[in-house]
């Protein structure tokens, strides 16, 4: 469903994709996973077709991102870092305007909009003013707002960032309700202990691929190979030690 292929995206002298690749099957809920400027707001800004690859290719569905037909854009949801609601609009008001960008008719969008305020629990809030919601509360009414349509591919960049702890389980359970459903989910995280959320991770590292799989399986590789058979290492501790593996090679290359 989700596909980036060699993509390479320069900003000046700045690398922000440096080849990278991964695919995302059906139904499946993958996790980005990278410190800032690891190339993961670039990787997903090209992957909704909002920005152009100097080479490579990213799809949707089968569907070349660049594009931007009219099917692409009604299979994809689309939730960016700094979700784009209107601040004096009420929750209700701005799943509204959402549902005229893609002509949903009145009944449909009375009930897919209940039935999101029902899930995401900003039904007692509906009349609220997004610019008075808290941090987690605007988080879902963006995750609603981009869901109305339906899509088949869902897209967030940092969608925990600055969302209190009961919020975070909140979204992630969520996350996991819309995939069992069948849904694709695709989203990226500095957290490196939402890696174990997911079914499968990849770890960026400026713009590269460093490594990428089941969370167990690495875990368990990564224990092996930092030599603590024995020990129950977190991901952040390994993925931390594979990101200075990568910067010593780096320098070694530089040498």
């Amino acid at each position: 469903m989700i596909a980036a292929n060699q993509m390479e995206r320069r900003f000046g002298a700045t690398r922000a994709l440096d080849g990278l690749s991964f695919t995302v099957e059906r139904g499946e809920l993958f996790g980005l996973v990278g410190a800032d400027g690891a190339g993961k707001t670039t990787a997903i800004r090209a992957l909704a077709g909002l920005i152009a690859l100097d080479s490579g290719r990213a799809e949707i569905a089968g569907r070349d991102a660049a594009a931007g037909s009219p099917e692409l854009r009604e299979s994809l949801g689309l939730v960016p870092q700094q979700a784009s609601l209107y601040p004096d609009l009420s929750v209700t008001e701005n799943l509204r305007f959402f549902a005229r960008l893609f002509c949903l008719p009145r009944s449909v969008f009375r009930e897919r909009s209940e039935r999101l305020l029902d899930i995401t629990r900003l039904g007692p809030f509906s009349s609220r003013r997004a610019d008075a919601l808290s941090g987690g509360m605007y988080k879902k009414l963006a995750l609603a707002c981009a869901l109305l349509h339906r899509p088949e591919v869902l897209l967030l960049d940092e969608p925990t960032v600055g969302v209190d702890p009961v919020s975070r389980r909140e979204l992630w359970a969520l996350l996991h309700e819309f995939v069992h459903d069948g849904m694709t989910v695709l989203l990226s995280t500095p957290y490196m202990d939402e890696a174990e959320r997911c079914h499968r991770v990849a770890l960026v590292h400026q713009g590269r691929l460093l490594l990428a799989g089941e969370p167990s399986a690495l875990l368990a590789e990564l224990a092996g190979a930092a030599g603590q058979k024995d020990a129950s290492p977190s991901f952040e501790t390994l993925f931390l030690a594979r990101l200075e593996q990568a910067d010593r090679e780096a320098s070694a290359g530089h040498a």
